[in-house]
């Protein structure tokens, strides 16, 4: 698994992952899931990092998972059965980390983010892509149906602008996905590091401990009802609030000075 995944990290505290496959057009292979598994464990116990790049090297970001492994695994004498179960729990587990991660994960974009690989994008917090990007679900053109990717994409796009692209197949190109949501940002291909590299730190420079309480939240709420959110992130502010960085930062504010906070 080493060398699969890259792992850069700044004096900001931003963290920079490579998906390092580019013959395979950084492909999820059983290496690479478990590459990326391994990187999002080390990164939520690592209070250092502040905010994370995810990239891929080479001519694309992520062709999704790699269909001759998967092929191969039809060997088996059950046809695959529980290689495929396999396959598909590891990556779901991969996906969930991410926003299970404490600190804000931003996907930078260019080439071809499709099947898993869009499940990628549409997993992360955030997303800045090349203008010449372009984002599929296209498994049911070669007659797998991109059920799992369906998840994380049908949560960030709205639903009939997700279903059309899970049945007809079709790429959507960088301007679209804005359109949707899919990504926050399209910049030219030349600025595309430099743009996601900025994003990165201008999330690190905040109160760190805010970010991962407000990430946590963010996703918890997410998934309840209207009054249950409000009471959830009611009790998320007053522990926020009684914090000795909180208190300083809106001292700092009211006298016009930077807050005295820990690096």
């Amino acid at each position: 698994m080493d060398g699969l995944v890259l792992r850069t990290d700044d004096a900001s505290g931003v963290v920079t992952l490579t998906l390092n496959a580019p013959d395979r057009l950084n492909a999820l292979s059983d290496a690479m899931l478990g590459a990326l598994a391994d990187a999002f464990a080390a990164l939520a116990d690592d209070r250092r990092a502040k905010a994370v790049v995810l990239r891929g090297a080479g001519r694309a970001f992520c062709a999704g998972h790699d269909l001759r492994e998967m092929q191969a695994g039809r060997q088996a004498e059950d046809g695959g059965r529980a290689y495929f179960a396999d396959l598909f729990a590891r990556c779901a587990a991969v996906m969930q980390a991410i926003p299970r991660l404490p600190q804000p994960v931003i996907a930078e974009v260019h080439g071809i983010a499709t099947a898993a690989g869009c499940q990628l994008v549409a997993s992360c917090d955030m997303a800045v892509a090349a203008e010449d990007a372009r984002f599929g679900v296209n498994g049911v053109n070669i007659g797998l149906f991109c059920s799992t990717p369906m998840v994380a994409l049908s949560r960030v796009v709205p639903r009939k602008a997700a279903f059309e692209m899970l049945t007809t197949g079709s790429f959507i190109d960088a301007a679209r996905a804005r359109e949707l949501g899919l990504v926050n940002r399209v910049v030219p291909a030349d600025r595309l590091a430099d743009e996601a590299q900025a994003l990165a730190r201008t999330v690190a420079g905040k109160l760190g401990s805010a970010v991962r309480i407000g990430k946590r939240a963010f996703y918890d709420q997410a998934e309840m009802g209207l009054a249950a959110a409000y009471d959830h992130t009611g009790a998320v502010m007053v522990e926020n609030m009684l914090w000795r960085d909180t208190a300083e930062g809106i001292a700092a504010f009211l006298e016009k000075r930077k807050p005295d906070w820990p690096a």
